[in-house]
């Protein structure tokens, strides 16, 4: 066999063991990309896990008042236990004597959550107030704070994890903050009653977009 065609032969099967290789590495990195974005996505459902189970275990600490601003979103499938969960809490608390109040961001879609916790026996009320649109947390009888940290900027973007601080300097702080909002704020029930009277929709219409008790819009309205 002459050289040049052995050197031909052998440059053929090096390039296309080079490709298999190649195929491979893309392979392989393609693999590597979805592994990270599954633990990435892991590591932010644990962060938030841990987020809403610190707010629980905070709020039980609680002997005389919860108060806090929250986003008040309406909860993707992930969250509704724990909406739910802290909707138990709030009711707990309330029979044991504790006042529970919170303030939401002024957009429509923030009543589900509003109704959920106003039957438990939250105080809920609704606020353009830049604090709102700017943070979010609860103080506990005015010595510990759980502060919620978004993905990224923005009032509707979810809470990615928490803090839990005990300073009762840092409770006053967040707490005059909230005093300054009570003259922008309104109640669940004149916000619910503000939405239908500026839309024009009515409560079965309302009740079916966000979920809501009929009748009890159908209260309000009246």
């Amino acid at each position: 066999m002459p050289i040049e065609t052995a050197l031909l032969i052998l440059e053929s099967v090096l390039l296309s063991v080079t490709i298999v290789l190649l195929l491979y590495s893309i392979r392989e990195g393609r693999d590597r990309k979805n592994l990270l974005m599954e633990i990435g996505r892991a590591t932010k459902i644990l962060t938030r896990q841990e987020y809403f189970l610190s707010v629980i275990d905070s709020m039980m600490d609680a002997n005389t008042e919860v108060v806090g601003c929250i986003t008040g979103r309406y909860p993707a499938d992930d969250d509704r236990k724990m909406t739910r969960d802290i909707a138990d809490n709030i009711e707990k608390l309330v029979k044991r004597g504790v006042r529970v109040k919170y303030l939401l961001p002024k957009f429509p879609d923030r009543l589900h959550v509003g109704y959920i916790y106003t039957k438990a026996g939250a105080e809920i009320w609704y606020s353009n107030c830049l604090i709102v649109h700017n943070i979010r947390f609860i103080i506990v009888d005015e010595r510990l704070i759980v502060i919620g940290i978004p993905e990224s900027i923005g009032e509707k973007e979810a809470t990615k994890k928490g803090y839990r601080i005990p300073s009762e300097g840092l409770a006053m702080v967040l707490k005059g903050y909230l005093d300054q909002c009570d003259k922008q704020q309104t109640s669940y029930e004149d916000y619910a009653r503000e939405i239908m009277r500026q839309t024009g929709t009515t409560p079965k219409l309302l009740a079916r977009e966000l979920h809501i008790d009929e009748e009890e819009l159908e209260k309000l309205a009246k």
